[in-house]
């Protein structure tokens, strides 16, 4: 993309801003590459240490914990998407429409973007499919949501539930709505990926566009709009 753009994310995340650095942004881009490969449960910052040539103790200055970490990719994320639908729904007029690009920018694997080039969108995406329920199905998760580890998400949230209202005032839940479509989303590349016998949904060499034609079904019909 040709403009420059800042992801900033909860600065309670970090210990020191990865971003600022060398080192941070090299931690940032093994953690990516690490949690695909491993998985969250098996990653660790002795691996990480190992991988990137460094120590643990240079890990744990940037980042308190692994958790900590993966809710900062994810909100990294979340942003990164928000600036996403601003800028394919620009100009556009119709909510209907701005909708059908939504679900489209939600459902789709990104590209790498040299904008973030420590940042490898289309692993992380990835992640963000098998991994992201974990940032939130914690013990703490009411301490960490006043602290607003999950404000990215909110506001990616509260975005397009305004273009729902925008198609349909009168409709009581769009929150719940849009968070709904999210996370189904994610199921349902989850389950046409691995658990294929829980969807008739097809993914064909990363082709999600039966993902968002059934999304599409759905959100209009819920919104009487089929």
């Amino acid at each position: 993309m040709s403009v420059t753009i800042k992801i900033k994310v909860n600065e309670k995340l970090y210990l020191r801003d990865p971003e600022q650095t060398a080192l941070g942004r090299k931690i940032i881009d093994n953690s990516i590459q690490l949690i695909d490969e491993l998985g969250f449960e098996l990653f660790t910052f002795k691996k990480l240490a190992k991988r990137i040539g460094s120590t643990e103790a240079s890990v744990y200055r940037y980042f308190e914990n692994k958790h900590k970490l993966l809710v900062y990719l994810i909100s990294w994320y979340w942003h990164w998407l928000e600036y996403q639908i601003d800028y394919q729904t620009n100009n556009i007029e119709k909510p209907e429409h701005k909708l059908k690009i939504v679900l489209k920018v939600l459902s789709e694997s990104f590209k790498y973007d040299p904008e973030f080039s420590h940042i490898d969108e289309e692993v992380l995406g990835k992640i963000v499919v098998s991994e992201s329920a974990k940032t939130y199905l914690t013990k703490k998760v009411e301490t960490e949501h006043q602290e607003g580890f999950f404000q990215a998400y909110k506001n990616l949230c509260n975005k397009i539930s305004k273009i729902i209202k925008e198609i349909k005032p009168d409709y009581s839940y769009p929150v719940a709505l849009v968070s709904t479509i999210i996370e189904t989303a994610h199921e349902q590349i989850f389950f046409a990926e691995h658990l294929p016998t829980l969807t008739e949904i097809k993914v064909f060499a990363g082709d999600k566009s039966e993902i968002v034609s059934f999304l599409e079904n759905l959100v209009f019909s819920v919104l009487n709009m089929v």
